[in-house]
């Protein structure tokens, strides 16, 4: 019974660190007290520990440290997070699935959630690595029919949203990397993202933010490959991580991003923000995609997201969409 399990946990977190009487959640939700105890009991199974006070009630004392559904949607709706969230178990892509879920007429916005993809993708076609259970690989779904010019600076825009939600909620300030990755303050990378559109002639149709974000996890769990060069909101902070309500205050703070972007109003932060959590300011660089690769220094970005260079001869350079990496001293 996750609706319940998730009512009950709802009211616990409410309460904060006060008791939480049996006989008032009977009441209150409509069981019997027996059905109560029976899904404390099952909680308990399943990581909660409660704390029992003789005529007082139960408190709230330890939760899971991995993605647990029910405890993830009592969060959102503290939150008062409205648009659908969906967990899976596994998947192939999560913005995979909310590629097919749009394209069968699934009511917009929402968001996929999974425990483990098993064909994550991150940009220019490449894997994104699973580690363990507890990460966030999600992907939220919209319908903006917007002119396509106008989604240029979005994936920043959200990328800075994360940003601050993180800061607020975790007390860690990550650094966003033009285009697309988060960064700790050591400079390991902690998430990616990923925007994919189905484009008309005059308008985006469809649009699907996706975001692989590594919450838990050392980086002896990393692949070989990246283990020097990737890390964890758990590591980054060096102490644990409430995984569901990390995740929660996340989807609330994208889904109120969009409402921004959509609306217009993200012009106003936008710029500051992007001062905050540049991590390429006053860098040399080298950024490459197709052709010869431009070097020169960072001087920022315009008004749509796009990389400004200053070339070593001088000249200033627009640069739209590429691969950076930078150039030793």
């Amino acid at each position: 019974m996750p609706a319940l399990d998730s009512s009950i946990l709802l009211a616990f977190l409410q309460a904060g660190k006060e008791p939480v009487s049996g006989d008032r959640l009977a009441k209150d939700l409509g069981v019997s007290r027996v059905a109560i105890w029976s899904r404390l009991e099952r909680l308990r199974q399943e990581g909660f520990v409660f704390q029992a006070s003789t005529r007082k009630g139960y408190q709230l004392v330890q939760v899971p440290d991995r993605l647990h559904e029910s405890l993830l949607d009592a969060h959102l709706r503290l939150l008062k997070v409205r648009e659908s969230v969906e967990l899976l178990e596994t998947i192939d892509s999560t913005n995979s699935e909310a590629e097919r879920r749009l394209a069968a007429g699934q009511e917009a916005p929402f968001a996929i959630l999974a425990q483990a993809q098993t064909a994550g993708r991150g940009r220019l076609g490449r894997r994104w690595h699973n580690t363990k259970l507890g990460n966030l690989y999600a992907s939220l779904a919209f319908r903006p029919f917007i002119p396509p010019d106008k989604l240029k600076p979005f994936t920043l825009w959200m990328g800075l949203a994360l940003c601050v939600a993180i800061e607020n909620h975790c007390k860690l300030r990550l650094g966003l990397k033009w285009p697309n990755d988060l960064q700790a303050p050591d400079g390991r990378k902690v998430a990616g993202m990923l925007t994919e559109a189905r484009v008309d002639s005059d308008s985006v149709r469809e649009l699907v933010f996706g975001l692989g974000l590594n919450l838990i996890g050392q980086p002896k769990d990393f692949p070989t490959e990246i283990r020097q060069t990737a890390s964890s909101l758990q590591h980054a902070l060096g102490t644990s991580l409430e995984v569901p309500a990390t995740i929660a205050h996340i989807l609330a703070a994208l889904f109120q991003a969009w409402d921004e972007f959509y609306e217009g109003g993200w012009e106003r932060t936008f710029k500051s923000r992007w001062q905050r959590y540049d991590v390429l300011m006053g860098h040399s660089v080298r950024v490459g995609l197709r052709g010869d690769p431009i070097a020169g220094i960072v001087e920022g970005i315009d008004a749509e997201g796009s990389l400004i260079l200053r070339t070593g001869g001088g000249r200033r350079k627009v640069v739209s969409s590429g691969e950076v990496t930078l150039r030793k001293k």
